[in-house]
């Protein structure tokens, strides 16, 4: 398998490059992680690896996704020595774990994402408040969001559907699909090209499992119908995973979310509501937080129905919980060195005393 395939280039060659000195050392691709074993793909193919001691004290957690440096062990099996620092990656808040420091942690979906296919089912599925928040997220993790309506063929009015999705997440390409029929199929396709990195995100029963399987031209993923009668899907991705495309490209499959907490990057949210974004720059006050202080832009534009109101409500909910998150964080960091100085003061008063 050639790398390029896998998207490295000429910037991760050089990333690497203080790694690869070591003799025997090779770059590969996370496909698959757990917190005991990984999967890699490279040149050699699929093999199994395990982190080194060392990697694990210097390096983050690997994700799908990531690129690593390995070489094989003495003993055998082959061994993670280095993580190449992340272009981009699409992480999620722990939205079930909103007590004091634990809302700051966050879970690495996928790394080095090119495009986030926001996956939404037009049937029972379709929930526009969930929609702009996987675009925040991927905004916000650097990758660019392309929002994929499938299941089209459920829903005559899809156009409208289309016109209405556009105005909820600016800048991000609308794609209605039936991913059943193969219908639209082709535009996803051309979104993966050779060297490129799509994730694949949504909720359980959207199709995503299904859209995967007419991308790679297989059964790489099992599927499962909806429930009839509440429409909402099975859970048949049950972990993160790497899939290599036909003609090149890479898809990262994930289990349906029942959650989504933001993550800490504020770039994510303007960029999901633009509009209020260039309109706080019209604002009297640099600093105006659009809670009825005096020449508030945003307000005129709410009372006078430039701005919907809908929207409006869903930015500052999604503005509030991204708050918290960033207060929770620096909570959390100031403890960690709380901590760590009471660590050093106890070893200086033991050493003292001998």
């Amino acid at each position: 398998m050639e790398l390029e395939t896998l998207g490295w280039t000429a910037q991760w060659e050089e990333s690497a490059q203080q790694f690869l000195s070591e003799p025997n050392h090779f770059p590969a691709r996370v496909a698959f992680a757990s917190r005991e074993r990984l999967r890699l793909l490279g040149q050699g193919g699929e093999t199994p690896a395990v982190l080194s001691g060392r990697a694990r004290r210097a390096f983050f957690p690997p994700a799908v996704g990531d690129w690593v440096v390995a070489a094989k062990a003495p003993g055998g099996g082959v061994v993670v020595h280095a993580v190449l620092p992340r272009r981009s990656r699409l992480a999620r808040g722990q939205a079930d774990r909103w007590r004091g420091e634990e809302a700051a942690v966050e879970q690495v979906l996928a790394a080095n994402v090119d495009r986030v296919l926001v996956v939404c089912g037009l049937d029972r599925d379709y929930n526009p408040r969930r929609i702009e928040r996987y675009v925040t997220l991927a905004w916000g993790g650097g990758a660019q969001p392309v929002v994929v309506l499938n299941k089209a063929d459920l829903r005559p009015d899809a156009d409208l559907v289309v016109s209405e999705v556009e105005a909820l997440a600016p800048g991000a390409p609308i794609l209605a699909v039936s991913a059943r029929s193969g219908k639209g199929m082709g535009q996803v396709r051309r979104l993966v090209g050779p060297g490129a990195t799509a994730c694949l995100v949504g909720s359980s029963g959207a199709g995503k499992s299904t859209l995967l399987n007419r991308l790679v031209d297989d059964t790489a993923q099992a599927t499962a119908a909806t429930r009839a009668v509440t429409g909402k899907g099975r859970h048949t991705t049950t972990h993160r995973e790497l899939f290599v495309l036909p003609g090149g490209g890479v898809v990262i499959d994930t289990p349906g979310l029942r959650s989504v907490g933001l993550d800490l990057a504020a770039e994510g949210l303007d960029a999901t509501f633009a509009e209020i974004a260039e309109l706080a720059l019209g604002c009297r006050f640099r600093d105006c937080r659009h809670q009825g202080e005096p020449g508030c832009a945003v307000a005129a534009a709410v009372a006078g129905g430039q701005l919907d109101p809908s929207r409006w409500e869903s930015y500052r909910r999604l503005g509030r919980e991204m708050r918290y998150r960033q207060l929770a964080a620096a909570a959390g960091a100031a403890a960690a060195e709380r901590e760590h100085w009471r660590g050093v003061s106890k070893e200086l008063r033991r050493m003292s005393r001998e």
